[in-house]
């Protein structure tokens, strides 16, 4: 009865705006008798529509919270709301769905399918809508325009290059229409020129509507965002608006080398 209740849609008041809500969240991990807590205490809040990117060094618990936040990893204790619904009280049924049509995940190393084009990789998220092939293909070939590659449909990940390898993911975790795009290093295999083109791209997304959150150590790629969220040690440490003067800056410097080269 517990997970039939979790999985009813809660109905919002019209003037709650918010994704995401976390409060008190903390994930401890078990390591022999010790107890390391990855994250401890974290409470935030993102509105549709933001920005955000997370910053911290290694073992800061930024990684831990994209898990959390993906619903990849279940928080030990607190609460995490997605679109007003509290997901610590989801079955596992019910957080596979969420994962699939309700959050878009890009990663560092892109996780295409080498055997596949790049529209069928596109489609895979698709493969258990009730929707026909002809409405999954028309989706998938729709987003694909989008992130700008409607020319290379046909073409395998290794016919690509890394920039479009990338493209392709994004379009992949954009096909279900998520309420949130959670971006891991989404620059980290790429070179500065390349990266600044696919950070232009989630930059359009974001003007678009959607709501973006990237965990990054770059800073440059950081202050793309709107808001910087710093962690240490499980914990926020700084919550505070991008520096968006450094990205123009950035952006002049990437030109520069790309008339040079």
């Amino acid at each position: 009865m517990i997970a039939a209740e979790a999985d009813k849609p809660v109905i919002r008041p019209q003037d709650d705006k918010s994704v995401i809500k976390l409060q008190n969240v903390t994930r401890v991990y078990k390591v022999g008798v010790e107890r390391i807590h990855a994250l401890d205490g974290i409470s935030l809040e993102l509105n549709e529509n933001e920005y955000v990117a997370v910053m911290g060094a290694s073992g800061s618990g930024k990684s831990t919270l994209m898990n959390v936040l993906g619903c990849l990893d279940r928080a030990t204790s607190g609460y995490y709301g997605l679109d007003g619904q509290d997901t610590t009280k989801m079955s596992d049924a019910a957080l596979a769905r969420v994962r699939n049509e309700r959050i878009g995940f890009v990663f560092q190393s892109f996780e295409l399918l080498g055997q596949l084009n790049a529209l069928k990789n596109v489609e895979m998220p698709l493969i258990y809508s009730k929707n026909g092939w002809w409405t999954r293909r028309k989706r998938a070939k729709n987003v694909l325009e989008r992130v700008g590659l409607g020319d290379r449909m046909k073409h395998r990940p290794n016919q690509l290059s890394g920039g479009e390898k990338q493209r392709v993911a994004i379009a992949r975790a954009l096909v279900c229409e998520p309420s949130i795009l959670l971006a891991d290093e989404p620059t980290g295999n790429l070179d500065s020129k390349t990266s600044e083109g696919i950070m232009k791209l989630f930059d359009r997304l974001h003007q678009e509507g959607q709501t973006i959150i990237i965990v990054t150590h770059e800073e440059h790629v950081a202050n793309h965002a709107e808001r910087i969220i710093q962690m240490k040690d499980g914990r926020v440490c700084s919550d505070l608006p991008a520096n968006r003067d450094l990205v123009h800056k950035t952006a002049i410097q990437n030109n520069v080398r790309g008339e040079q080269s």
